[in-house]
């Protein structure tokens, strides 16, 4: 069967978002063995949608479309496959409730835009909406390719997909070969780096099959096993996986799509029962709300200290202003200061720094891109490493706090 994918919104036309619904729903039809043939962008118009939609059913057997789904005047995605099949929008009373009562919670008035996200295309299955309001449609359409609508907000699409929309397109398809996939995530290795280490692996690919992906300064690669039961398939991803982790075993810090160095290391301290501070010059404070971004972090993390100006880091942090006359900022015996400073102070198991160049002007006779960061755990030696990071100055924040927190990971 051929499918073809319609994300709806002039604000992907005009490069003001980044569409990556339609990347995650092609992984997740490819895991159910649905081809997906082609993919296409169009605007909130409805004589643009209506053309789009025209071409797609004459050559596809599903249709997938993103977006479109809310309270606004340039949402038109249900009442244009509505008018495209003939029928009329219907009321789904369980979102409906749920609507009221979320403008009840907020004190907002219910607007009958707002009304417009509990509508569904008559004769359709109306799909939850776990986060958001919008509920989406799957139609079965006996005079031609069935239609699947999904809100455009990816925290909302991603849950309709794989919850609601996945398991009812794998019984309607009769999909009977089972497709499990398995992330492995990885830091301090490019993606072609990777791919050179694995490319016998890669070359001699056939069930499972493996492909690299570049995120921002870490790469994944997603292993995809096919097999007729769930326990053949994880035997399948479990012997590739360790023939992965014989050639790159050393980068890899953990799984799953979702998932993140800071997150890794913040499960890891709540469960070693440790807690950790930071003292930022270079970040800015990047670290430290890297850590508490992730849920539950007030367990381990009880504060730390920015301090970029080398007053603050005398008078906040106590550093002997003779190492930062004598060493300067820049250097390993500040970083130690700071990583054994802030430490003790908010009497955590580990203390962090950061300290160095971030650029684009050069520091202290180095150049842009020196970072020192120190690290002081628990009864061990204070110590200090230091890199040297190319690219731009938000590259090189970035990529010294994801170093930091992969030197944490290793350590614990």
């Amino acid at each position: 069967m051929q499918t073809e994918i319609i994300a709806v919104g002039t604000e992907i036309l005009l490069g003001q978002i980044v569409d990556t619904n339609t990347t995650f729903v092609s992984q997740q039809l490819a895991e159910l063995g649905i081809n997906v043939y082609y993919q296409t962008v169009v605007g909130d118009n409805e004589k643009r949608m209506l053309e789009v939609i025209n071409t797609a059913v004459k050559r596809s057997d599903l249709i997938i479309l993103t977006g479109g789904l809310g309270p606004t005047k340039d949402d038109l995605t249900k009442q244009v496959v509505a008018s495209y099949l003939n029928k009329e929008l219907i009321e789904d009373s369980d979102a409906m409730k749920k609507i009221v009562e979320r403008f009840k919670i907020s004190g907002r008035t219910l607007t009958p835009n707002n009304r417009l996200q509990a509508l569904y295309i008559d004769g359709s299955m109306p799909l939850k909406n776990a986060t958001g309001l919008a509920v989406g449609d799957f139609y079965r359409n006996p005079k031609g390719p069935n239609f699947l609508l999904l809100p455009g907000p990816p925290n909302e699409l991603k849950p309709m997909m794989l919850h609601e929309a996945k398991p009812l397109l794998a019984k309607e398809y009769n999909v009977a070969q089972i497709l499990e996939s398995r992330v492995l995530r990885f830091f301090g290795i490019g993606e072609s780096q990777l791919a050179t280490k694995l490319s016998n692996l890669i070359d001699s690919q056939t069930n499972p099959t493996m492909a690299t992906y570049a995120k921002d300064n870490e790469v994944t690669l997603r292993l995809t096993a096919s097999a007729d039961t769930r326990q053949k398939a994880a035997k399948l991803l479990d012997d590739t996986e360790n023939e992965v982790m014989q050639c790159v075993g050393k980068y890899m810090y953990g799984y799953g799509d979702e998932n993140s160095l800071p997150k890794v290391v913040i499960e890891k301290l709540k469960e070693q029962n440790l807690t950790i501070t930071g003292a930022e010059s270079l970040t800015g404070g990047q670290f430290q709300a890297a850590i508490t971004n992730i849920p539950g972090a007030s367990k381990v993390f009880p504060g730390g200290f920015v301090t970029y100006a080398n007053e603050a880091k005398v008078s906040l942090l106590d550093i002997p202003q003779t190492i930062i006359d004598t060493k300067g900022v820049v250097s390993e015996a500040t970083a130690i200061w700071m990583a054994k400073q802030a430490k003790a102070k908010l009497k955590t198991d580990i203390g962090v720094s950061f300290t160095g160049v971030a650029g684009p002007e050069s520091l202290e006779g180095q150049p842009a891109g020196t970072v020192w960061i120190g690290i002081a755990f628990k009864d061990r030696p204070v110590v200090a490493y230091e890199y040297r990071f190319s690219r731009s100055r938000k590259f090189v924040q970035e990529r010294a706090v994801l170093t930091a927190f992969s030197i944490i990971n290793n350590e614990l």
